[in-house]
């Protein structure tokens, strides 16, 4: 394993364009679960079954907001309390020595950003921002909102009352243009990407890749479930842990 570690290694060195592709799985490591792995959310919650769907539906967070805190504040508003794993410190690690150009992501849990990558892409959408869904202008930003959600109340707009909406996109509403053109544009670009905690199951993100297939370009997954393209990958690794704890250790010998 070694010796493939490395060969990922001297394949990013080498290099024009790498890029990177992260889902869920990449934070699972700091404590985060997933959503489609064996313990992910869909399958079940903390405390019995959970209906995962309506966390992220834009017609019932409509109807009662209140869900929507309540479920996602173990794993979005706590996330003072989580800490970057060697995944998020390795792709920072990459960029800070231009090796990496450009980190696009399908997770909404800031991880990548605290873990000191600075070109990221959120094609999901972002809880930075809090926003009103009736009232123009009106924002909050994230450590405001995640204070009221753990003091057991709900951000709210100073004008109408109503409860705050984070500029996550849900089910029902359309993804961040400027965000899936900066994406599209980055892999197109990509002689490599790196495709990491993904099973490449939601689209339009999971057809990310593909814009660096048709350009030639090619693509490493690593990934403990299968995905819809393993086999037109170069390379393909099981264990993110195991696989970006030796890439650390050579970053830190190749200082």
């Amino acid at each position: 394993m070694k010796e493939e570690i490395k060969n990922l290694f001297e394949r990013i060195k080498k290099a024009r364009y790498c890029v990177a592709l992260t889902g869920a799985g990449v934070s699972t490591l700091s404590g985060i679960r997933d959503f489609r792995g064996k313990n992910g959310l869909y399958n079940d919650g903390p405390d019995g079954p959970l209906d995962a769907e309506k966390i992220f539906d834009i017609d019932y967070f409509e109807q009662d907001p209140s869900f929507y805190y309540k479920a996602a504040r173990s794993f979005i508003y706590d996330l003072n309390e989580k800490e970057p794993s060697v995944v998020h410190l390795v792709l920072a690690a990459l960029e800070q020595r231009g090796l990496l150009r450009a980190l696009i992501t399908q997770n909404i849990d800031l991880l990548h950003q605290k873990g000191g990558s600075r070109r990221v892409i959120e094609v999901h959408g972002s809880p930075k921002v809090h926003y009103c869904l009736h009232c123009a202008g009106v924002r909050m930003g994230f450590d405001e909102a995640a204070a009221i959600v753990h003091s057991g109340a709900l951000p709210r707009c100073p004008k109408c009352s109503r409860v705050l909406k984070p500029a996550i996109t849900f089910f029902g509403e359309s993804l961040p243009m400027d965000a899936l053109r900066d994406a599209s544009d980055e892999a197109q670009n990509a002689d490599l990407m790196l495709v990491l905690g993904t099973s490449l199951t939601v689209n339009p993100a999971a057809s990310i890749p593909n814009y660096t297939l048709r350009n030639n370009g090619e693509v490493i997954i690593v990934n403990n479930m299968p995905t819809p393209l393993d086999s037109r990958a170069v390379q393909h690794y099981d264990d993110l842990g195991e696989v970006f704890e030796g890439l650390w250790e050579l970053l830190a010998s190749s200082v």
